[in-house]
């Protein structure tokens, strides 16, 4: 594979909410916008962080199923009888600056 180019063939980056990646956060996010790559992330703390954006489960909402969970365990119910949950609220975060700085790269880029 000696003609592929990286640079040439880098368009954007997703990152999932792993949290391997989370330990790696800040670096992930200044490597994505040194590289001007457009980046979406699985955890709001990315966006938060400088990443472009994220879209990912609500981080409040597990704990209160959990919660929940807990509270029918108490109550008597047997926890092979209570039914899978997984998150129902989702949240898209998209941070301004870093999308005002990555159109001006890009059309930069374009005239150049």
């Amino acid at each position: 594979m000696r003609d592929y180019d990286p640079v040439r063939w880098r368009s954007h980056v997703l990152v999932s909410a792993d949290p391997l990646f989370l330990a790696r956060r800040d670096t992930l996010v200044a490597v994505a916008n040194r590289h001007a790559m457009p980046a979406i992330y699985g955890r709001r703390d990315f966006a938060a962080a400088g990443g472009l954006a994220s879209y990912g489960a609500n981080l409040a909402e597990p704990y209160h199923l959990m919660g929940s969970y807990v509270a029918r365990i108490l109550k008597g119910e047997k926890p092979a009888d209570l039914p899978v949950m997984q998150p129902t609220k989702f949240e898209l975060a998209v941070n301004l600056k870093t999308a005002k700085a990555l159109i001006s790269k890009s059309a930069a880029a374009m005239t150049a």
